[in-house]
């Protein structure tokens, strides 16, 4: 399989053009698929909408769209918004699932040591940073951020003594790092070259902070389970959807409309998928997409992806509350926050030392109520370990192994509860 490269391409109008030419080997490979034989496969502008509950319906292989012994791996989703669903992928398919991944502009290199901090198990994003890492010859650190064997303490601990040179992990993981790092009294980190980050919305205010702590860029990247790699961050800060690998829509969430720009739900139809084609998947994320020229060159629409749907109370959104909280200044200290929404109320907590307290809830309780006067706002200070505790950030490693004898003094209740 062929697959474009960045710059295989002049203009928005020579990337219509590979899209459209890919579209028919994309409707073969779903006629092969049991979902879309049952429902029927015309032209991709007639498709209907395929949802989540689809590919719960469909579980685990209604979407199979190649040989049982062709595939490489299987997956399935974190189930955040639902029951979990199922996807595969074949070798081939895992090619262009590295290469969307490794697409960043700082590089991966051979020289590179790369720590990845989220899940392997059945969620694909550590499989992914692995598979990327390694084609590209980095040392992969396998962090997983399920396993107790790999608690905070001991992720710094590898950061520091390792060299790392590369992170991959969520975006609250780095600020937590930062903390640990901190108990643990470690002060330098001067191989970090970047952080790339993903799994959850992150505003430029966080990112920026993030990028201070620690000194070296953040490097944002969007995707699911189901898609692998959909969008990774330009040297100019700008998201840019893998568009040579995808067809991507905005659905109006008033009229059900579909468009190629716009603000609405992103709908995504890979190009390049042999186990399990998918069709105007409509993956819930809430998203801005536009197209227009970036310094970078790479003639890729822009997106801004605003999160589930769900999150969203009206105007009053996790992102734009986020960027108020590290909008605070730097000196605040304020790296860990939660709020709920009832009503017209809000209530807003920070993790704050007392010498800034006062300070703190005054201004971002200003900052609050200019940005939403609809909105009865209150700011409460909680102490340094009030939402973060010292003991997540300082716990060991847990046993990992069973044990069946036991000594004088040993805690044989744990002989079968090693997990």
């Amino acid at each position: 399989m062929n697959l474009p490269q960045i710059g295989d391409w002049a203009d928005f109008e020579g990337l219509a053009r590979l899209q459209r030419d890919r579209v028919p080997a994309v409707l073969a490979a779903a006629e092969r698929s049991p979902f879309y034989r049952k429902r029927g496969v015309g032209p991709l502008e007639e498709q209907p909408l395929t949802t989540k509950q689809d590919l719960r319906d469909a579980y685990p292989f209604g979407m199979l769209a190649a040989d049982r012994a062709d595939l490489a791996t299987y997956h399935e989703s974190s189930g955040s918004t639902g029951d979990a669903t199922a996807s595969y992928y074949t070798e081939a398919d895992w090619v262009d699932l590295a290469e969307r991944f490794a697409r960043k502009w700082t590089g991966i290199t051979a020289a590179d040591t790369m720590l990845v901090r989220t899940p392997y198990a059945l969620m694909i994003t550590g499989h992914l940073a692995h598979a990327a890492a390694r084609r590209h010859g980095a040392t992969v650190v396998p962090a997983d951020n399920r396993s107790l064997a790999t608690p905070y303490s001991r992720v710094v601990r590898l950061l520091h003594d390792l060299g790392v040179t590369l992170t991959w992990s969520l975006p609250t993981d780095a600020l937590l790092w930062a903390a640990a790092a901190r108990v643990a009294g470690y002060r330098d980190f001067p191989a970090l070259r970047a952080l790339f980050v993903g799994g959850e919305p992150v505003g430029p205010a966080r990112k920026a902070r993030i990028a201070r702590v620690w000194g070296a860029p953040v490097v944002e990247e969007y995707g699911a389970t189901e898609t692998g790699s959909l969008a990774g961050e330009c040297e100019h800060g700008t998201m840019h959807l893998w568009a040579d690998r995808a067809i991507f829509e905005v659905q109006d969430p008033a009229t059900g409309e579909l468009s190629p720009q716009g603000r609405g739900r992103l709908v995504v139809t890979p190009l390049f998928r042999e186990a399990m084609p998918l069709l105007r998947y409509a993956i819930e994320d809430e998203a801005e997409v536009s197209y227009r020229e970036c310094p970078c060159g790479w003639h890729l629409p822009a997106v801004r992806i605003l999160g589930r749907s769900a999150f969203a109370a009206g105007e009053l959104t996790q992102l734009g509350l986020e960027d108020l909280v590290f909008g605070l200044p730097d000196d605040f200290g304020v790296w860990f926050w939660r709020a709920r929404a009832d009503g017209g109320r809000l209530r807003v907590e920070i993790e704050v030392a007392d010498r800034w307290r006062t300070a703190a809830v005054h201004t971002l309780g200003a900052a609050v109520r200019a940005a939403y006067p609809a909105v009865e706002t209150t700011v409460v200070p909680v102490p340094p370990g009030g939402l973060v505790p010292f003991r997540m950030l300082t716990a060991p490693a847990e046993v990992m192994k069973p044990r069946g004898l036991f000594g004088p003094g040993e805690d044989w209740d744990a002989a079968l509860q090693y997990y």
